[in-house]
């Protein structure tokens, strides 16, 4: 039986419940494969998921639309793919505490934004606040990713992007209130995110072994979708949910459920214009460049991504 190992871009959480649920169901291993699940807990995120699997250290790996494009646009080139979007939408934002008074992006001009150190990411939060009519001078601080919510806790940032259907539902059941700045709403055509990623060179190696984990995991998203309350029990049971309130897991379940996947499509599939669209934003705003900030034109987006290993659409 072939082992893949797969790094989580998180904490397990329900971005992740269809891989917990094909396991548990034992349909991976109808499938002919095993599959360990890392998470960045394990080592504290001393190295982001795209960055084990560029160094070979894991089969597969859930990281944003972004870490493709920058592996493959980098002076240490890596060829990795993106295989299937975890979600058809976008359900990140820009938040900040509603108490803070900084209701709009434009407010952030001279104020703290707590970042992942994501290639792109500065680049996108300075756009949205000139799409709002600031100047896009945010001071930015690096905090440590597994704790980042925490600096707008404690006020040492006033803003930072978060997974609604995790830290949005968090913030609401404790009774915290935010001012929620989705992208899509500022006209930033933003990416999949999260996607499951593989090197090029192990999926033509070896394309029945990735052929096979994904049709297990489509299996346990579809699960995932149509009975969230069971879905809720067995991610809590599978990956050790012992301190999380079972309430609260259950609650971003049901909201996260609907967005696995687009009406049209099944789970995993991805619309080549998402790329296109994203990809061209960036372009257009100067934040695709190389290390020394020179821009990126010249990207063959078709290369970056990849519905060949999900199961036929029909």
């Amino acid at each position: 039986m072939d082992t893949l190992t797969l790094a989580l871009d998180w904490t397990p959480n329900t971005n992740h419940t269809g891989f917990y649920i094909a396991r548990a169901k034992g349909w991976y291993e109808q499938e002919g494969v095993s599959v360990a699940i890392e998470s960045p807990a394990d080592d504290n995120y001393a190295k982001t998921p795209a960055r084990k699997l560029a160094d070979g250290d894991v089969d597969l790996a859930i990281a944003p639309t972004e870490s493709v494009l920058s592996y493959q646009t980098s002076e240490n080139w890596v060829d990795m793919v993106a295989i299937a979007s975890i979600l058809a939408e976008d359900r990140s934002a820009i938040v900040t505490l509603a108490n803070s008074g900084i209701d709009r992006p434009a407010q952030l001009d001279g104020e703290t934004y707590a970042s992942y150190a994501a290639r792109f990411e500065d680049g996108v939060v300075k756009a949205m606040i000139r799409q709002d009519g600031g100047l896009g001078e945010p001071k930015i601080i690096y905090p440590d990713k597994l704790g980042i919510m925490n600096t707008l806790l404690e006020n040492e940032a006033q803003a930072t992007w978060v997974f609604m259907p995790w830290e949005g539902v968090e913030a609401q059941r404790s009774g915290l209130d935010l001012h929620v700045f989705r992208l899509a709403d500022f006209e930033i055509p933003y990416g999949y995110s999260p996607v499951v990623i593989a090197k090029r060179e192990q999926l033509e190696e070896h394309p029945e072994r990735y052929r096979h984990f994904l049709k297990a995991t489509q299996k346990g998203f579809l699960f995932a979708e149509q009975q969230p309350e069971e879905a809720a029990r067995l991610l809590m049971e599978e990956a050790n949910f012992a301190d999380l309130d079972p309430e609260m897991v259950l609650a971003s379940q049901i909201d996260i459920s609907s967005s696995y996947r687009h009406r049209r499509f099944p789970w995993g599939y991805m619309q080549p214009e998402v790329w296109e669209e994203f990809i061209h934003w960036l372009q257009k705003e100067y934040i695709l460049t190389d290390r020394e900030g020179q821009p990126i034109f010249d990207i063959a987006i078709e290369s970056l991504f990849s519905n060949a290993y999900l199961p036929d659409l029909d």
